[in-house]
């Protein structure tokens, strides 16, 4: 099935080309709602685009493209304003029929992808031997979010998780280890994550102050690049260890992704510098090996090298990247290939793939998207800080969320005069705490800083997660309280007769264009804006209009209205990773 809005815009480029010739072909009818539903549902405004081009005035233009335009099992007889506004308003029976087209699929209007394309999303991104802590939630929730998505489409995903599993850190921390806590290396769970931390810190600062400590490091990092027996055991355990800590959090978050560590890419390194010197691409820096970049500069105004090659021998985060890059694209056969890390790793990848490009190893078709995303704030404007000034662990910030969550259900319950078991109490908590923290995040604009505030992603008015939870839930109760078997009402007709109706079924219907909206663009904040004003429209229609004392055929019609709401919102809080709840 065509979606509503695309069947429309093809009409009026077919008119288009009818009234002003080939040469029109393709061109954007600038559709968009209209600011008062009064003068209709969409209004084109190309009529004011073209007048220099067909030097014509926009009204004359506009008059000849309605002259052209076959609407009639569509809309309403288009409507000319203003300078050249076409004002378009679809007819009542046209909306019935679609919405019972989406009723009975159980995609709900929304086609599969044609192409499907091998997509490769790298998110989350933890390092081995740390916390995962607030800064990673950004990353894995919009990467599950983008992943979710675009898998719904029906394209090839392959979730990865690029962690820091390699490098000098670990020759630092075994050689830590070795002096402080030599069982952490050589038995598995001898010590938590925690503990693995405050080693982290301790052999860094050893690092920094004590020539000998580095020396040694060093040495180690050698061991576990050459294969040496005992570094590597001592590296997989401290692997392990973190794993398990990551795969808790993964489990909350209902996060499912394949690690492929830095670790993975390491035999490919010495090919990446190989190759590119082969291309004439990598010069000799200071001692480095790099690779001069157009369009950037360093602070004297020369072209800011990318390095390659470090001047001891070592690879870095750079040619890490490089040969993921050519990894993907030729082994995984990726068509796209989204990275998602925050806004300060935007010129790192820029560089990055810069030079791959420059390779030729960024095969034709094949795109490389970063997807940079903002901080999360604390309330006093500042970066997200516990009171003692350290980085908020993500496992402390789900606790508080679900302990808060916990506190509000509970208070409900009292005020309600409600008995409910400790199973329903941890059960609703749990959805509504982490739902709650996903929600605020996914609704910003990614690319954008916000505020975290618990007290506003735990109302159960405005953009919340509860406030599209208690929408479904609604239904719900409708269900319960008419005893009604939703899966029943198939065969009964849609009627669309009161206002309140006709746009929660106008905005029932863009279900599908803002799923493809967000698979191209990669913003989950444009469903969450969709979901939000979908439950507001059906709160609104449920104000107005009686559904369980309505007379037939309207009460089947408006049960029908209120399911498919439901679905949809179901879907879409799917979608961005949100479970929905029978009762709240």
């Amino acid at each position: 099935m065509l979606s509503t809005l695309d069947d429309l815009k093809h009409r009026l480029q077919t008119a288009l080309v009818s009234a002003f010739g080939p040469d029109l072909e393709g061109t954007d009818p600038v559709l968009v709602p209209t600011n008062n539903p009064k003068f209709g549902d969409y209004q084109a405004n190309v009529a004011m685009s073209l007048a220099k081009r067909l030097k014509d005035k926009p009204r004359a233009i506009a008059t000849k493209i309605v002259a052209n335009l076959t609407l009639d099992d569509l809309c309403e007889e288009p409507q000319i304003a203003g300078p050249g506004f076409i004002n378009l308003k679809f007819k009542t029976e046209y909306l019935q029929a679609q919405l019972k087209t989406v009723y009975t699929d159980d995609r709900l209007g929304v086609a599969t992808a044609d192409p499907v394309q091998r997509t490769i999303v790298d998110f989350s991104s933890p390092n081995i031997a740390k916390e995962m802590h607030v800064g990673h939630l950004r990353s894995t929730i919009i990467g599950e979010c983008i992943a979710r998505t675009l898998e719904f489409l029906g394209h090839d995903v392959l979730r990865l998780n690029h962690v820091g599993d390699w490098g000098t850190q670990f020759g630092m921390l075994i050689t830590h280890l070795r002096d402080v806590c030599p069982e952490a290396i050589t038995e598995s769970s001898s010590v938590d994550i925690g503990d693995l931390v405050e080693f982290y810190k301790q052999a860094k600062k050893r690092f920094d102050d004590d020539e000998d400590f580095k020396t040694t490091s060093r040495e180690a990092v050698v061991d576990l690049q050459s294969g040496e027996e005992n570094a590597r055991k001592a590296w997989q355990l401290l692997c392990e260890q973190s794993r398990k800590e990551f795969q808790k959090i993964y489990d909350r978050l209902d996060i499912t992704i394949q690690e492929r560590g830095e670790s993975f890419y390491n035999p490919l390194l010495e090919n990446v510098a190989k190759d590119l010197k082969s291309l004439n691409l990598l010069e000799e820096d200071q001692g480095a090996q790099v690779v001069f970049l157009e369009g950037f500069t360093n602070k004297d105004g020369n072209p800011q090298p990318l390095i390659v090659q470090k001047s001891d021998g070592g690879f870095n985060y750079a040619t890490t990247d490089l040969a993921a890059i050519r990894q993907r694209t030729i082994d995984e056969k990726a068509q796209r290939v989204i990275y998602i890390t925050d806004a300060g790793q935007a010129n790192h990848f820029a560089q990055v793939f810069q030079v791959a490009n420059r390779a030729h190893w960024i095969p034709a078709g094949v795109d490389l998207v970063h997807v940079p995303f903002g901080l999360v704030k604390g309330e006093d404007g500042k970066k997200l800080k516990t009171r003692s000034g350290e980085t908020v662990k993500l496992k402390s910030l789900l606790d508080e969320a679900v302990t808060r969550a916990e506190k509000d259900l509970q208070t409900r319950i009292t005020e309600e005069n409600r008995d409910e078991s400790a199973e329903f109490i941890q059960t609703v908590s749990t959805a509504v705490g982490i739902g709650a923290v996903k929600y605020a995040d996914l609704s910003q604009n990614r690319t954008s800083d916000y505020i975290f505030s618990f007290d506003k992603m735990l109302a159960l008015q405005g953009n919340t997660a509860p406030y599209m939870l208690y929408a479904y839930v609604r239904v719900q109760g409708i269900s319960r309280k008419g005893n009604i078997d939703f899966t029943q009402l198939g065969d009964a007709p849609i009627l669309l007769e009161d206002d309140s109706e006709l746009t929660l079924a106008k905005h029932l219907l863009e279900l599908d264009t803002t799923v493809m909206e967000v698979a191209r663009d990669l913003y989950p904040n444009r469903l969450c804006q969709y979901l939000f004003e979908l439950s507001q429209k059906f709160n609104q229609f449920y104000d107005r209009c009686s559904v369980l004392q309505a007379e037939e055929p309207q009460r089947t019609s408006r049960l029908m209205l209120c399911d498919l709401t439901a679905r949809t919102l179901k879907l879409g809080l799917s979608l961005l990773g949100i479970p929905v709840l029978e009762r709240m």
